[in-house]
């Protein structure tokens, strides 16, 4: 009555050939004008928790099977959605991130694309009270963005 899928599918809609077996995420490099500390390492967890909770890939540093290398390009605050008296009602974060995905046992899902996302936030309060809430959910959907690439065929 129940079958398994075997090396094809997951529980998170990816698809993966069976005899992909390997990941490694390289340590995200920060070229942002803004340099935020926490950013790119807090990124690349991201980025290899995901593919760990949502493929049967095992975390490797060399050979991988399917490898990512990342960049961030873009980290800004401006204001949006400006008001009658000329002040920002909102301020915007966004997080731009060039990556790279090398799929060794798949050349055609090898693919160098810039992911960007952002996070409008009210502007009466300061970027440090909101930043590391704002950097966590951008970073959520950010990764989110890249395994869909890498992984679900949509």
């Amino acid at each position: 009555m129940f079958s398994s899928c075997v090396g094809g599918y997951s529980f998170t809609g990816a698809s993966i050939s069976a005899d992909t077996t390997t990941f490694s995420v390289d340590q995200f490099i920060n070229r942002a004008s803004i340099v935020q500390p926490m950013l790119a390492p807090e990124l690349t967890l991201a980025l290899i928790n995901k593919v760990n909770s949502g493929t049967n890939l095992k975390s490797v540093n060399d050979d991988a099977d399917v490898s990512f290398k990342g960049t961030i390009i873009t980290y800004t605050i401006m204001p949006v959605s400006i008001q009658g008296d000329d002040m920002a009602a909102k301020n915007r974060l966004t997080i731009s991130v060039k990556v790279t995905c090398i799929n060794q046992k798949d050349k055609k899902k090898n693919f160098e694309q810039v992911f960007s996302r952002f996070k409008d936030y009210d502007s009466s309060l300061s970027l440090t009270d909101v930043e590391e809430a704002l950097i966590k959910q951008i970073n959520e959907e950010l990764v989110e963005d890249i395994f869909n690439k890498a992984f679900v065929n949509w």
